[in-house]
């Protein structure tokens, strides 16, 4: 599956799609997905709660291992993906569609982030 060119990618294998008044998704990628084997269990912040770039904001854990969920952005989240916490499949079979996570109103651009096709560059390493 190929890395949508829309969006932005973080070095921890988060996607962040563009904001749309101030709003922006958060999803985790293919790639990560791939890695971490059957989704089995989604922990997501809290709406209204603030997160901080790079910093873990929840976890997914899969029949492989748990691992930490990074904000790639700072801001406060505004929606999360009920879908995904009631069937966490959603992550494995849509990472970019249906199983997005979250949805945060950005306090500032995101400096650090990779294009599609840096990203492609850097999980192929």
């Amino acid at each position: 599956m190929s890395n949508p060119q829309q969006l932005r990618y973080s070095k921890e294998h988060e996607w962040l799609s563009p904001a749309t008044d101030g709003v922006a998704t958060v999803g985790i990628t293919a790639h990560a997905a791939d890695a971490l084997g059957d989704v089995v269990y989604v922990e997501l912040p809290a709406v209204g709660a603030a997160v901080t770039a790079g910093e873990t904001c929840g976890e997914l854990e899969s029949t492989k291992s748990v691992s930490d969920l990074y904000s790639p952005v700072t801001g406060e989240i505004t929606e999360v993906n009920q879908d995904v916490v009631d069937d966490p499949a959603l992550v494995n079979s849509a990472p970019f569609e249906g199983g997005w996570l979250f949805k945060v109103r950005l306090d500032s651009e995101p400096a650090d982030l990779l294009s599609a096709d840096e990203y492609s560059a850097f999980t192929a390493g």
